[in-house]
């Protein structure tokens, strides 16, 4: 086994909304495809990855650093020991080859998309889904063949924002979500309590509505709007405060009813122990976000669940940010609580496979080997022609 090439370019999902902190109409991600020396199917065995949204394109540090440390390593060193696939974990060790601890502010996105590809390449090798090979790899066999999935959405948009509010809450569960999500804090306290009731008369009880302040918040800024919200019994209410003012949430837990989640713009292992020793997060009602793909990767979440059990934390009180199949596919190796989906957001890179079904907030996934890009047109349509 042999990587051959590593190729990135940057890929706008531009898009006239915004949240309580940032708009996204500038937004870019970088997608990346990994080349083998291997042969399946008599064609080439390649993974695709991508960066979730939220961060930019990463080509500079991709370009200067990350890429190069691969291709100039001996095949020997990103390879399994009897040289028949790609070893992730290998491969992420050069990937960190002389960064210095800390710092995981965008590294850490770069990291996260080979990472996607070089596990697509791994389930492509022995010819099965991703989630099949996590399952047997990490949970005895056992695999989640449907997976909870949440709407994420409810966006602020230009003109007519509760109106679209409600049409996009509507379309959701047509689709057969059974849960949305909504974005507050940039507005008023008056406006987004009407936004969140304007919502409510489409989804119905308050357990199907979550509410994400994107860090905007203060601490008794955070606090009074939990107050507010109290009534509502809302899902749960995300990032009120600062990502890494673990004593701001500790605060916002002691004194709101609804439950917490957050960890989504946390990069690494050792900023999601801080989150769970120092945060006062609950590990029976709260939830935990990060996303693997923001954070080095599936390597480096793998560490991230170790952590979390040895503090009381199981991985059904996860749920990914990012909205992607790699996610998805996290989600039913791994046995966790279930994924966000961007339906309408952030196109195409949200797309179920085709053949995957939604009903009642579940979704099945499809047996296509890797992570399954290929088997979504509008996503692999972008994947060949940006390379």
């Amino acid at each position: 086994m042999k990587i051959t090439a590593i190729k990135d370019e940057v890929v706008s999902i531009a898009s006239p909304m915004r949240n309580a902190v940032i708009d996204f109409s500038s937004m870019t991600i970088s997608v990346v495809k990994v080349e083998t020396d291997q042969v399946r199917d008599g064609s080439p065995v390649v993974g695709y990855g991508f960066t979730s949204n939220g961060r930019y394109a990463q080509s500079g540090i991709l370009r200067e650093r990350i890429i190069p440390r691969l291709m100039n390593a001996d095949s020997a060193d990103l390879a399994t020991a009897d040289g028949e696939n790609v070893d992730p974990f290998a491969c992420w060790d050069v990937m960190m080859t002389n960064e210095k601890p800390g710092g995981h502010g965008e590294r850490s996105v770069a990291v996260g998309a080979i990472d996607m590809a070089l596990w697509d390449i791994v389930a492509k090798m022995e010819d099965k889904p991703l989630y099949r090979l996590l399952g047997e790899r990490y949970r005895d066999g056992e695999v989640d063949e449907t997976v909870r999935v949440y709407a994420a959405g409810g966006y602020y948009y230009p003109e007519d924002s509760q109106s679209k509010l409600q049409d996009e809450m509507r379309g959701y569960l047509d689709m057969g979500f059974a849960e949305t999500k909504m974005k507050v804090g940039g507005a008023s306290l008056e406006e987004d309590i009407a936004r969140i009731e304007a919502a409510l008369e489409i989804v119905g009880e308050g357990r199907r509505l979550a509410v994400d302040v994107n860090a905007r918040f203060d601490v008794p800024t955070a606090i009074r709007f939990a107050e507010a919200i109290a009534p509502y019994e809302l899902r749960w209410y995300e990032e009120p405060v600062g990502v890494l003012d673990f004593q701001g949430h500790a605060d916002v837990r002691a004194a709101s009813t609804t439950p917490l989640a957050t960890g989504e713009n946390l990069f690494s292992t050792e900023d999601s122990l801080n989150l769970v020793r120092h945060a006062g997060l609950n590990p029976e009602t709260d939830f935990l976000q990060m996303d693997p793909v923001l954070s080095y990767g599936l390597v480096e979440y793998l560490r991230t669940l170790e952590v979390l059990r040895e503090h009381g934390w199981s991985a059904r009180r996860c749920v990914p940010h990012g909205g992607h199949q790699f996610g998805l596919q996290l989600a039913a190796g791994l046995g966790l609580m279930g994924n966000e989906a961007y339906p309408g957001v952030f196109e195409p890179f949200g797309r179920f496979a085709p053949g995957a079904s939604l009903d009642d907030g579940r979704v099945t996934l499809t047996d296509d080997p890797g992570i399954g890009y290929e088997a979504v047109p509008e996503i692999y349509g972008i994947l060949v022609t940006a390379f």
